[in-house]
């Protein structure tokens, strides 16, 4: 545990997004109780700053933050917070100024959301790895050529600078940071007493599988709705070919056009989304969730799911399902 509070401030705009601020501002606040709980000093000192005061959130709120502290004051961790300011503040340019003179001095440097903008408006993402909320991923790349924008992350951590998705991500965000600052043990509370996951993966794919394929599904959304009902059975091409009525050649030209994706990559896909819900429902055995999912033996299952999840599926039980019973059930 840490000495002495930390310093972590949240720089919000007019027009903030308000569960972009109140969901990671509630993960440092829930540490600092859970701490207290048990007699321990707090381990953040939280506070929320802004170039101007008060200013209203897009949901209507008056908010009052605090003043911009001097670039060298102290800071831990700094969270740019997103919202429908950020724009017009990367265009007037003195609040990129600051944050950029405030990295020299600032541990972890944050973005929630496209707060990401204006970090890299600052500079600070040139050459690095970033994210920010899927629909302002191209724009992002676009506008600041510079930044190596990976749009299906959650979350990203490259050296000192940390971005996320947008709204709910933030929260996973927040979790990763109390987690390498206190433990894996204090983030998980957290997370119990939150009723959240104590994150997804950073590398999660901001859609879930249903949601990713239901966004790009044309005219194959039934589809994807029986092949989620049916994914222990077979599921070759041929198959989905006549369950579309299609031939195969012509199935696989227009499902490849209209989703980006093949039909096999679409398949291990929904089958490792059926496993990983398994993972969080039941305590059955690796071998049993390949065989109901459709994944073959349980090497191959591995093998699915860290593919799709950037992290095996023993630490994804571990991270998502911590009561799940060791033993299962029999077959």
């Amino acid at each position: 545990m840490v000495s002495q509070a930390k310093i972590i401030q949240f720089l919000i705009l007019p027009q903030v997004n308000m569960l972009d601020l109140s969901g990671p501002l509630r993960v440092f606040a829930t540490a600092n109780e859970l701490l207290a709980a048990t007699g321990q000093a707090p381990a953040y000192e939280v506070g929320v700053i802004a170039a101007q005061a008060p200013l209203q959130s897009s949901e209507g709120l008056a908010l009052h933050p605090l003043p911009l502290p001097e670039v060298r004051s102290p800071c831990d961790t700094l969270l740019v917070i997103g919202g429908h300011g950020v724009e017009n503040a990367c265009r007037e340019g003195s609040l990129p100024r600051w944050i950029g003179q405030k990295a020299a001095t600032t541990r972890r440097m944050v973005s929630i959301c496209n707060g990401a903008f204006l970090l890299a408006a600052a500079g600070l993402l040139d050459g690095r790895r970033a994210v920010t909320h899927w629909s302002r991923c191209e724009a992002l790349a676009r506008c600041f050529p510079q930044v190596r924008v990976e749009p299906d992350s959650i979350f990203i951590n490259d050296g000192s600078i940390w971005t996320s998705a947008g709204v709910t991500a933030g929260i996973d965000l927040a979790l990763a940071l109390v987690e390498e600052d206190l433990g894996h043990d204090l983030a998980l509370e957290i997370a119990r007493y939150l009723v959240v996951f104590l994150k997804r993966p950073g590398g999660q794919a901001q859609f879930s599988v249903p949601l990713f394929l239901q966004y790009r599904a044309g005219g194959f959304a039934q589809l994807h709705a029986w092949i989620t009902e049916n994914v222990a059975q077979d599921l070759s091409v041929a198959v989905l070919a006549q369950q579309v009525g299609m031939s195969e050649r012509s199935f696989l030209r227009h499902y490849r056009d209209q989703t980006g994706v093949t039909p096999a990559k679409a398949v291990e896909r929904i089958r490792v989304e059926a496993a990983r819900q398994l993972l969080d429902e039941t305590p059955w055995p690796l071998k049993r969730i390949a065989l109901r999912c459709g994944l073959g033996c349980e090497a191959t299952f591995r093998r699915a799911f860290q593919r799709a999840f950037g992290v095996t599926a023993q630490e994804y039980r571990q991270r998502f399902s911590p009561r799940a019973e060791a033993q299962a059930s029999p077959l």
